[in-house]
């Protein structure tokens, strides 16, 4: 499936090798046809390779809306084990943008919360394309709250559009619960692990990213506001996107460069997409060490260290 909203020409060799392949698979063995399979199999890995390798900051935007890139729930079937969703922020409702639980996660029992897109388009629309509600924030701060009760470390898997900006999540305090959830999560006593996997765009990022590590996969993007947003605002043409995208420095390289993420998790030749195993292996490893680590230091010493963590961000001069 070629890139949600993107130029034809940028994955078009990518797509149509893939779409050979696929016709070659449909022919019997032994079949004369499926003799080219694996020839087209090293070169679809090496177009795959050469043109991921040279993708601008729209492109790597696009890669991460892609609609088959893993979301949470695929995380968790793919990773942990003994889940279970709680659901409801015992206050107005539940929220099916955030998904929240507990699970088993090699050989330890963890929080988990992130964001849920859905596939198809009635789930997608149900889920409101992972744009949370304030419920959403308050069901993901409630079980964080448990996670800090229970003495257990919380994964956070971000991919989002943004918190939804509706009339009713304004009246219902979409602002509030943000802010709730930033104070919260900054003094919570566990270690905190948060992933971005697809997009995290402006509040609806933080709001479940407050952490002690921030990885990223390669070609997820992350900044205060989408490109078409700032190209608006800035330009009053959302037209000017790629170049919004390109000032707006929103690719994991730009993010590790200064300082805003921890470590990058290379993806599969041609993204996450295309191969959610070995996306699920790697962002596993890099969890497990990480958590090995954090899961060391007393509850004052994490809470010390996220909080200086997130005081360093940004450059400025004394005058």
């Amino acid at each position: 499936m070629p890139v949600q909203g993107q130029d034809p020409l940028f994955d078009e060799p990518i797509e149509a090798l893939r779409r050979r392949i696929e016709e070659l698979e449909s022919f019997p063995e032994g079949s004369p046809s499926r003799r080219e399979l694996d020839s087209l199999r090293k070169e679809l890995r090496r177009t795959s390779a050469d043109v991921f390798r040279h993708l601008d900051a729209w492109q790597r935007t696009q890669v991460a809306r892609h609609l088959e890139r893993p979301y949470t729930l695929d995380y968790v079937r793919g990773m942990m084990s003994d889940w279970i969703e709680l659901h409801g922020d015992r206050a107005f409702g539940d929220d099916p943008a955030i998904v929240a639980g507990f699970a088993t996660f090699r050989g330890r029992t963890v929080a988990v919360v992130g964001h849920e897109k859905g596939r198809g388009t009635t789930e997608r629309i149900r889920r409101n394309f992972g744009q949370a509600h304030p419920e959403g924030h308050r069901k993901a701060l409630r079980i964080l709250r448990l996670a800090a009760r229970f003495g257990k470390p919380v994964v956070s898997f971000i991919d989002t559009p943004g918190a939804y900006p509706g009339t009713g999540a304004e009246e219902r305090g979409q602002a509030e619960s943000i802010a709730s959830n930033l104070i919260e999560m900054a003094a919570l006593p566990v270690p905190i692990v948060a992933v971005i996997t697809g997009e995290g765009w402006s509040g609806g990022a933080l709001a479940i990213g407050v952490a002690d590590r921030v990885l990223m996969l390669e070609y997820a993007v992350h900044s205060v506001i989408t490109p078409e947003g700032c190209a608006a605002i800035l330009w009053r043409d959302q037209e000017r996107k790629a170049d919004a995208a390109e000032a707006l420095k929103i690719t994991a390289p730009d993010l590790l460069r200064l300082g805003v993420i921890d470590e990058i998790i290379p993806e599969p030749p041609g993204g996450a997409q295309v191969d959610h195993e070995e996306t699920f292996r790697a962002v596993g490893d890099r969890l497990d060490a990480h958590l090995r680590k954090l899961e060391r230091r007393a509850g004052d010493e994490l809470v010390r260290a996220r909080y200086d963590r997130f005081r360093s961000f940004g450059a400025y001069e004394e005058r």
